[in-house]
């Protein structure tokens, strides 16, 4: 089990299952969304996150069509997306997760897009757009 929340504090919430598909994604959404050269995300069951306290301080932003981001209203952390066509998954922001992260990330993806002050390092694999097979 994973708990995580936002900066203020106002948001927690629990995850009862694993984390899959840990990606560093470089594109320029996730990179405006985070402030930072990219974000690192994972998909969760939605069946398995809970939000624990202050569901009523999320935010939703539909940065695309069927794409809808959520975070704290008070101190803006990023916590969690969701895709109209997947309803049985959540993207959850690694950083808010408080709990020792068992899974690691398996790809860095949207690397042309990537900041031009940014270096990508070590020996995870690099794509142009979304890893294969999703």
């Amino acid at each position: 089990m994973y708990s995580g929340g936002c900066l203020c504090g106002a948001v927690h919430f629990e995850i009862k299952g694993q984390i899959s598909h840990i990606i560093h994604c470089h594109c320029s959404q996730c990179r405006k969304a985070q402030g930072s050269a990219f974000a690192t995300n994972g998909i969760v069951n939605s069946c398995d996150f809970k939000i624990l306290t202050g569901e009523d301080k999320l935010t939703a932003y539909e940065s695309s069509p069927g794409q809808t981001k959520y975070f704290c209203q008070i101190c803006g952390s990023p916590i969690i997306s969701k895709t109209e066509s997947k309803p049985d998954q959540l993207r959850i922001r690694l950083g808010t997760i408080t709990s020792d992260i068992k899974e690691r990330p398996m790809a860095h993806i949207f690397t042309t897009s990537k900041a031009n002050w940014d270096e990508i390092n070590g020996d995870l694999p690099q794509y142009e757009s979304y890893e294969p097979g999703r």
